[in-house]
């Protein structure tokens, strides 16, 4: 148990109880400087608004600011401030985090605060709030350093501690030709280690990775996420750099595109949280909601066309459920892994054609063990407990069996050839994913399942 205390401690409490103390403002600050600002922003909830405002006046605007990234409801605690102090703390973030930290106030509260800030800080909001928010230029940051490409290393490492005052961002250092334009980058350590009065062009990669500000964020995630670099360059039209998006922004917005994912494949609209009013999350839900219950009633249709195989041969009602559910299981499955194939944007026409293959190969497979599961169980079970002749009993079985895999198969086909078809069209294929190819594969079932039951049943075998 001790060593378990120390892999994880309770910086969180630790700190409120420092925070509380009577301790000098000046001893309490030395102290708090050992603390990472992710604990102490953990230990906020643990204070009172007094505590909390007594922390950020020892501490000051810049250490505050720094905390305030790693909070996620950071709205309620700009609420505490007067307006001049939380303006202050906003404009010594990241203009992304500032920008962030704005998305959370009310409208008019958002102006006043804009209108108190210097109007470096104010160029830099306004910027990124001109891109729409599925753009990757809604994500940058215009913390990074920036040199001339006709510099020696002693004037690049002078421009490097000049810049680096107001940009902490500096493992990475971009450089512009002389029209101001993109050159390349050099790494901080080349820069660090070469001789000082050489030149700086032999240390610059001049094909270094960007993209523009205006491509979506679906579209060069997965770019950015394959080169692995400190950040990326973020570009205008004319080749100027406008920003940098960091290896942070790119684990922050992974994070955000798989949370969109699993909320469309949900059938929702957008991701929800649970400080959403009652409407808000109605408003996310109901669209695909009404969608699906007009599908759903196409289902009760086509289930109504049966209705004489049901009536001359009731029991197999018992088994619609185990079909329709198997079927939804794999179609959701083949759509998972369809999903994730196609984030790979160098996808060959070859390469697909294998993978819905593949996936049907898998469908006829589980559907067959799982077929033959259900016609040695199900037959069985209508023999002894339901009381009918062994012929009648297992050609039940036989029909829930054999209709049991082809739905499988069909389902895993559906949910591998919807999504590629979504994708060639420009249409996000999560968004027409889980509730969809669910309600498509009970339609597959009900039609295989009650089709075979009338050709085999009734008509081949006439069990009526």
């Amino acid at each position: 148990m001790e060593s378990e205390n120390l892999l994880k401690p309770n910086y969180e409490e630790e700190l409120a109880r420092v925070i509380k103390s009577d301790l000098p403002e000046e001893e309490l600050r030395k102290q708090l400087d050992n603390y990472h600002e992710n604990d102490i922003a953990g230990s906020l909830e643990l204070l009172n608004v007094e505590e909390r405002k007594k922390l950020y006046r020892i501490l000051g605007a810049e250490r505050v600011s720094e905390i305030f990234t790693y909070l996620d409801d950071v709205g309620k605690y700009i609420g505490e401030l007067n307006l001049e102090s939380a303006a202050g703390i906003i404009e010594n973030m990241d203009s992304d985090d500032a920008v962030d930290v704005l998305e959370e106030v009310g409208d008019e509260v958002r102006e006043q605060l804009i209108e108190l800030m210097n109007e470096e800080s104010k160029h830099d909001i306004d910027l990124i709030r001109s891109y729409d928010e599925d753009e990757i230029g809604s994500k940058m940051t215009t913390n990074f350093i920036e040199i001339k490409k006709n510099l020696t290393i002693r004037q690049a490492m002078k421009e490097l501690i000049s810049q680096a005052e107001e940009n902490d961002n500096i493992n990475t250092i971009y450089v512009s030709d002389e029209h101001g334009k993109f050159y390349g980058a050099l790494e901080l350590k080349d820069l660090i280690t070469a001789r000082e009065y050489a030149e700086l062009e032999p240390l610059i990669s001049t094909s270094y990775p960007y993209v523009r500000d205006h491509e979506s964020i679906s579209d060069c995630i997965e770019r950015i996420k394959d080169y692995a670099e400190d950040s990326i360059p973020i570009l205008n039209e004319e080749n100027e750099i406008l920003g940098v998006i960091t290896a942070q922004d790119i684990v922050e917005v992974v994070d955000d595109e798989m949370g969109d994912d699993y909320a469309k494949l949900a059938g929702l609209t957008a991701e929800e949280d649970l400080h959403e009013t009652l409407f808000q999350s109605m408003k996310k839900r109901m669209p695909w909601l009404i969608a699906l219950l007009f599908l759903g009633m196409g289902v009760s249709t086509v289930v109504g066309m049966f209705e004489g195989v049901v009536s001359q041969i009731a029991i197999i009602v018992c088994f619609q459920s185990l079909i329709l559910d198997m079927a939804g299981n794999v179609g959701t499955q083949s759509l998972a892994v369809t999903i994730r194939v196609l984030m790979d944007e160098n996808l060959k026409a070859k390469q697909k054609i294998q993978l819905v293959l593949k996936e049907m190969r898998v469908g006829f497979s589980n559907g067959l063990v799982l077929g033959v599961l259900s016609f040695l169980f199900i037959g069985f079970y209508v023999y002894l407990l339901k009381g009918k002749t062994l012929v009648y009993a297992f050609a039940i079985s036989g029909c829930v069996g054999v209709a049991l895999m082809a739905a499988m198969v069909i389902s895993s086909l559906v949910g591998t050839v919807v999504p590629m078809f979504f994708h060639k069209i420009k249409i996000d294929p999560a968004v027409a994913s889980g509730p969809l190819i669910t309600t498509v594969n009970d339609l597959v079932a009900v039609i295989t399942y009650y089709g075979l039951a009338w050709v085999f049943l009734i008509n081949i075998l006439q069990m009526v």
